[in-house]
């Protein structure tokens, strides 16, 4: 199925994993890659040095084109772009708008950028500065989210940028895609569906919750900014977070980054930016990733955070992604094949 997506990175079928921390590592964007898709290494987690070595994990397993998530607001993010670069990343991903600079430093490369949008006037404003192609995340979306569904974002931001667009939020099947083709998008991307294969990492009692969740909530607790997690316990003893949590869990996400005090503070402020914080949650900002990795990495479903998005209700098996991909495209076309029959 041949869409601008795929003209524009290379990929055989328009469907992308997203960069999911601590969970789209070398294997999963491999194995996407592989079955077809556009894989997608999340870095934002990771250290210049296990970015590194990921990508070239990944080169090692395929020699289709694949991506790196990257954070704009990173101090060395100017440095990880060279990196991309030198080791050939076809494409680079970004959670928010990365600044003009590294826009034109990618495009002069030949590196493709792919920003993630949850509003139209933010996909206005990056394509005038120069980019390939937006992710739009619907409110049914995982993770960092906003209050738009799909359905309705989706086509606003079609019809007033004149780039790729790629639809994410609720997605995962062919019927899903052939919708989002409807709408005018160039391809879907897909978080939740991608963690619970057979090629992500997450531990087994972690997707085991997940296929046995049904609820989701928003909640900004987690960093300060509305967050699309699964309804746990823990996730609502963040409701009642104190400075003394934020705290406690900030001398872990030390431990654990090796990071000073000052540089903890200096994260928190960074993702603080345009956000209306308490101290409580300037903290909790900053050891967001302690969160995560606890139950992505450690499997403490009792004291992590888990992004979801709605989708997980619906969703009950664990294939692999070369099974999931074929699945998804055999189902496109079984749909075309069902709305345009005579």
């Amino acid at each position: 199925m041949r869409t601008a997506l795929t003209d524009l990175v290379g990929c055989r079928h328009p469907i992308v994993q997203t960069g999911m921390g601590y969970v789209a590592g070398a294997r999963l964007a491999a194995a996407t890659s592989r079955a077809g898709g556009l894989g997608v290494v999340a870095a934002a987690t990771m250290s210049l040095e296990q970015m590194t070595t990921a990508i070239r994990e990944v080169k090692q397993r395929t020699d289709q084109p694949f991506g790196v998530n990257l954070r704009s607001d990173a101090a060395d993010a100017a440095e990880r772009v060279e990196v991309l670069i030198r080791e050939g990343v076809r494409v680079a991903s970004f959670a928010l708008a990365p600044r003009r600079e590294l826009i034109a430093r990618l495009k002069e490369a030949g590196v493709v950028t792919i920003p993630s949008v949850g509003a139209r006037r933010h996909a206005e404003k990056v394509a005038a500065w120069g980019v390939d192609a937006v992710i739009v995340q619907g409110g049914e979306g995982g993770g960092h989210t906003g209050p738009i569904p799909t359905t309705l974002l989706l086509p606003q931001v079609v019809d007033s940028v004149d780039i790729p667009v790629i639809a994410a939020g609720g997605f995962f099947d062919g019927r899903g895609l052939v919708a989002a083709m409807a709408y005018g998008a160039a391809g879907i991307a897909m978080g939740t569906r991608f963690l619970l294969t057979q090629d992500s990492p997450v531990p087994d009692a972690v997707k085991r919750l997940y296929l046995d969740s049904t609820d989701t909530l928003v909640t900004r607790k987690v960093d300060g900014v509305p967050h699309r997690v699964l309804a746990t316990p823990f996730v609502a003893s963040l409701e009642r977070t104190r400075l003394l949590r934020a705290v406690v869990n900030g001398a872990r996400f030390k431990r654990l980054s090796g990071l000073t005090w000052a540089q903890l503070i200096g994260e928190g402020r960074r993702m603080r930016r345009g956000r209306e914080l308490t101290w409580a949650q300037v903290l909790q900002a900053a050891n967001t990733p302690v969160l995560l990795r606890a139950a992505m990495v450690e499997g403490r479903t009792d004291l992590g955070v888990m992004a979801s998005g709605q989708v997980v209700g619906v969703l009950d098996d664990l294939p692999s992604c070369e099974e999931l991909i074929t699945r998804i495209m055999a189902e496109a076309e079984a749909t075309l094949g069902r709305i345009t029959r005579p």
